[in-house]
């Protein structure tokens, strides 16, 4: 489908064998749920994430068709590049009508940047190169200078904001599950979630962490085969099923109270926890864990680096900043777990290994005929050694 759409791009004068189905959405997030191989992605996202990128990829789109720049220069944002070396192009800047213009499951092709329908043109864009954006983003790095001090401004203002919560623990909520000296691992559907959860595996069935699903977490943890203890979050972006798994819920509300996503919850016929703060609600995860007594916090999938904290292109990312100071030396990030943790082994696991080693001998023993004679001999000697404990236990006590 790569090589076709290549051509298509190039300016294919074989329109038939270009058409595909469009799937459109404002939010990356959503599309992804429902964008088939094949399929034409239609989003307005403004410097490309690279979460947003993976989970594009995994969808293995025709083409993305992106209303906004790809990649503005803001900062190094490594979406765009992560999507062109995946084979899949990317039509840039083509305008917001788009949005209303192609309706969803529209059959449209690609011509030199132009998003058709037959014969109308849809939308015009420029077809990013994948030399070109890497260029751009050395130019990017070099202009970060910039979003550093925006993120500095954030950061104090989120501080004045939320000093009493971060400071003190003042606003969070109480909750029934008990997390006083625990584990507790949180996992955020951000960069490489999955390859975390897997590295973690033997971790998670030695120490049994209560687990925390941050919105769409929920659904990788179920993923897993495991079942979350809680899921804290906006609901906008977690499934009913996890939702109804039986985990307890902690809605991340607004600071003067709105909680929209408690509407979703309540009418699944659950009563939610309500948490008011500003920020993530990765933060508002950590937060609660660290109040409620976690012996360890565990990351998976959250944001550690800059480039990830702008990635998310809200000033709110800066509470991310500043709840990493506040849980202090209790916050591991899983890839850290993987290099410190090594599974122990059990006196129980050693005599399982014994047990079936000493049966697969015997069994290897007994299908060959020196096996046979050999256990003939250790047969006739513990005879001969019972017969001899006995005749000492009798004249003992004759």
């Amino acid at each position: 489908m790569t090589l076709r759409l290549s051509r298509i791009l190039r300016g294919s004068n074989d329109p038939a064998a270009s058409v595909t189905r469009a799937r459109v959405d404002r939010r990356t997030k959503n599309l992804t749920k429902r964008l088939r191989p094949g399929e034409v992605a239609v989003i307005d996202h403004e410097d490309i994430d690279r979460v947003s990128a993976d989970a594009l990829i995994t969808c293995r789109p025709a083409a993305v068709v992106n209303a906004s720049r790809s990649m503005s220069g803001r900062y190094p944002n490594q979406g765009p590049e992560l999507l062109l070396a995946a084979g899949i192009p990317i039509v840039d800047n083509v305008g917001r009508e788009v949005m209303t213009t192609i309706k969803e499951g529209d059959e449209v092709r690609i011509v030199d940047g132009e998003v058709r329908s037959g014969d109308t043109v849809l939308a015009r864009g420029e077809v990013l190169d994948l030399e070109q954006i890497r260029a751009d983003m050395v130019d990017a790095r070099v202009a970060m200078s910039e979003q550093i001090d925006v993120f500095a401004t954030n950061t104090l203002e989120y501080l004045r904001a939320e000093r009493d919560l971060l400071i003190d623990g003042v606003g969070v909520p109480d909750i029934t599950t008990d997390l006083d000296e625990r584990h507790v691992l949180i996992v955020v559907r951000g960069h490489h979630y999955r390859e975390d959860l897997s590295i973690l595996r033997s971790y998670i069935r030695e120490y049994r962490p209560i687990l925390v699903g941050v919105d769409g977490g929920a659904d990788a943890i179920l993923e897993e085969g495991l079942t979350p203890h809680l899921i804290v979050g906006d609901m906008d972006s977690v499934s009913d099923k996890a939702l109804t798994c039986g985990a307890e819920i902690v809605v991340h509300a607004y600071r003067d109270g709105r909680a929209p996503g408690a509407e979703r919850v309540r009418a699944l016929g659950i009563d939610p926890v309500i948490f008011p703060a500003v920020g993530t609600s990765e933060d508002v995860a950590m937060l609660l864990a660290d109040d409620k007594g976690a012996d360890l916090i565990v990351a998976v999938g959250t944001h550690a680096t800059l480039e990830e904290f702008l990635d998310k292109g809200r000033s709110g990312m800066s509470s991310t900043f500043l709840t990493r100071l506040r849980v202090g030396s209790k916050l591991v990030d899983a890839k850290g777990v993987s290099r410190l943790y090594r599974p122990r082994i059990t006196t129980r696991s050693l005599s399982i290994i014994f047990i079936f080693g000493f049966l697969a001998l015997l069994a290897a023993m007994y299908a060959t005929p020196g096996g046979q004679a050999a256990l003939q001999v250790v047969g006739a000697r513990m005879d001969a050694w019972w017969d001899a404990v006995r005749s000492f236990v009798l004249g003992v006590f004759s």
